[in-house]
């Protein structure tokens, strides 16, 4: 089954309800602010998109954080609504519940055009993929959108049991489209040499993306805290580094399944006894004692950068280090900067932290395609499927 996209859908005079993902970052004290709304903004071309098409009416679905089944003015949409409204120069209304009597009546208000539904993990149902739930959400619809990418991974009322009451009525929004096509190209001919590079913290998190990437890629380049634990199986001393025993002995598999050599790993440290530390070049493989790798040193920056000019495709997750600390950032930034450099390759980063790290490079709009999906690209890559969308093709 082949998905249905927004672009074709007739939504004169008709209500949508659509699924989005404004699950954006809010400041920690009052009043919660958004720190940052690139999330909101990639959604602002499909609302546009559904309000030019003529809809009727427009009923917005989102989550915001894991506010485990209860109302909790902590993850209360409203600033959303707020930043929405200003976006798009219309009013924006915030439901007091999704599934309130009240959502009806604002529907049956002739100046009301958009409604946004308040935060819909407030209720219990939305992660056990409640039935009854998805069709009393169902009622405010007659079409059915999910643009929300980030969030179809998981198997919830919103996103998944909703699709049994829109047949043939449920449609891929612009969001969803380009990062069903963009991971697609990835995963079916991606052009050689294919360079995958690997941040982050933990292998354990992220063992199944290494294993589809070594079969599929020409190269694959680790950094970040995930690369101690296979400098420590190699035999490397890591020093404090964070590393754990389960990692070593995933990475020992891995680099036993690794036959054609294609697992670089870095071959100098930026280094520091502490967090907050200022950092030191560490010359060699070895960490010396007392000292935890903090980023990648400056070799190990000019040789994935010699790899990643002569690449034709590059999927990049993860940072190379602390990079939310200026002391250990520029092995981060430096590949931002080579990845946008290199005009000819197709490129796409997926996964929060290095989302967060490109846009903060200022190097974004030059990367192929920046994913809003976290978890959901890399379960896509690892599976090449989703729940969400799955049941937008099949209407389950």
């Amino acid at each position: 089954m082949q998905l249905k996209h927004l672009q074709d859908a007739d939504l004169k005079g008709k209500k949508v309800l659509a699924r989005f993902d404004f699950n954006v970052p809010l400041t920690k004290t009052e009043p919660r602010e958004i720190t940052d709304p690139s999330r909101i903004d990639m959604a602002i071309p499909t609302i546009r998109l559904m309000l030019e098409k003529g809809a009727s009416k427009i009923t917005l679905i989102s989550h915001l954080g894991r506010p485990d089944g209860q109302p909790n003015p902590k993850y209360s949409l409203e600033p959303v609504a707020t930043y929405l409204a200003q976006k798009l120069g219309i009013d924006v209304i915030l439901s007091e519940s999704a599934i309130d009597n009240g959502v009806k009546n604002l529907l049956q208000l002739p100046e009301t055009k958009i409604v946004l539904l308040e935060n819909i993990r407030f209720l219990p149902g939305e992660e056990k993929n409640d039935m009854e739930l998805a069709e009393k959400l169902a009622q405010y619809g007659d079409v059915y959108v999910n643009d929300a990418f980030g969030a179809a991974h998981r198997k919830h009322a919103s996103t998944y049991a909703i699709n049994a009451f829109f047949k043939n009525r449920a449609y891929a929004g612009l969001l969803m489209k380009k990062e069903i096509d963009s991971l697609g190209a990835l995963l079916e001919k991606p052009k050689k040499p294919f360079i995958a590079i690997i941040g982050g913290a933990k292998v354990s998190d992220k063992i199944k993306t290494i294993e589809k990437m070594m079969v599929m890629v020409d190269t694959l380049l680790i950094g970040g805290a995930m690369a101690y634990p296979f400098l420590k199986a190699k035999g490397a001393s890591v020093g404090k580094s964070l590393c754990s025993d389960e990692d070593v002995t995933l990475a020992k598999q891995l680099l036993s399944q690794d036959k054609g050599g294609k697992i670089q790993l870095p071959k100098d440290h930026i280094v520091s006894e502490s967090l907050d530390g200022s950092g030191s070049i560490n010359d060699g493989v070895s960490i010396r004692e007392g000292f935890m790798g903090l980023d990648i040193g400056p070799e190990t920056i000019r040789s994935y950068k010699d790899h990643i000019k002569t690449a034709k495709t590059i999927f990049w997750n993860g940072p190379m280090g602390l990079f939310e600390s200026p002391s250990f950032a520029k092995g981060t930034m430096e590949m931002a900067k080579a990845i946008a450099k290199n005009e000819g390759a197709f490129s796409v980063v997926g996964g929060g932290d290095s989302v967060a790290a490109v846009q903060k490079s200022g190097e974004a709009e030059k990367f192929s395609h920046v994913s809003s999906g976290g978890g959901a690209s890399l379960e896509y890559i690892e599976r090449g499927e989703l729940p969400g969308v799955q049941a937008l093709k099949l209407g389950v």
